[in-house]
């Protein structure tokens, strides 16, 4: 609820029940000038009463739906008791009661028919202002549906470069196996063949010293 329409609310009810006092007791005064000085200040009473009915249907119609219904409904209300408080001043004033009455009656009838209307072009207006409402819902859905959507592609996108950057990874990781296992067979070969000459070092460097041995053992004992 707001403040604001509260004390509005306030200054109206407390001005309506003294424009209803002031109203009573001008209907029965004899004394002419204190009746006119209690009709004005009944006629500066109602402006005012006029001025806080607008200011509440500004505040009112400022709101949001589910509030602003309950203050036009109480807002309504306020101003059949204006229109009422109108009536019996115009009844006040009127030398000839018979006459005001007639025009009571027909005011009546006006003000119901304006009021019906007011009511009808009320509840399109807030028809209307729910359609605004539910179409800027279905367009921020909208937009929050291509927003998901455009996430959606970029995280495939980077998902996508991912996957590629993992096979390329893997295609290097097979490559240095294969590169390790060449490395290991010519090793291996490279091993092999160490061994193989070392035999034959090991072959001709004994053949050398045994036949070292044998020319010293022919020289030594058959010279």
């Amino acid at each position: 609820m707001s403040e604001v329409f509260e004390g509005y609310e306030r200054q109206y009810c407390e001005l309506s029940a003294n424009l209803s006092r002031k109203c009573n007791s001008a209907a029965v005064l004899s004394d002419q000038e204190q009746k006119q000085q209690k009709l004005s200040e009944i006629k500066a009473g109602i402006d005012d009463a006029d001025v806080l009915i607008r200011k509440m249907d500004l505040e009112a119609r400022s709101l949001q739906p589910s509030v602003k219904a309950v203050l036009l409904a109480k807002l309504r209300e306020y101003k059949s008791d204006l229109n009422q408080l109108k009536r019996e001043f115009k009844r006040v004033t009127s030398p000839n009661p018979n006459q005001a009455s007639r025009e009571e009656l027909l005011e009546s009838g006006n003000a119901n028919v304006h009021s019906a209307s007011a009511e009808q072009r009320e509840r399109m207006a807030m028809s209307v202002e729910r359609l605004n409402e539910s179409g800027d819902r279905i367009t921020e859905s909208r937009r929050t549906i291509l927003e998901t959507e455009e996430l959606g592609i970029s995280i495939l996108q980077d998902l996508h470069q991912q996957r590629e950057t993992l096979l390329h990874s893997h295609k290097k990781l097979h490559g240095v196996d294969d590169a390790i296992d060449k490395s290991k067979k010519v090793l291996t070969a490279m091993s092999r063949r160490m061994t193989k000459h070392k035999w034959i070092v090991g072959s001709t460097i004994g053949a050398l010293i045994f036949a070292i041995l044998l020319i010293l053992y022919f020289k030594l004992f058959h010279s």
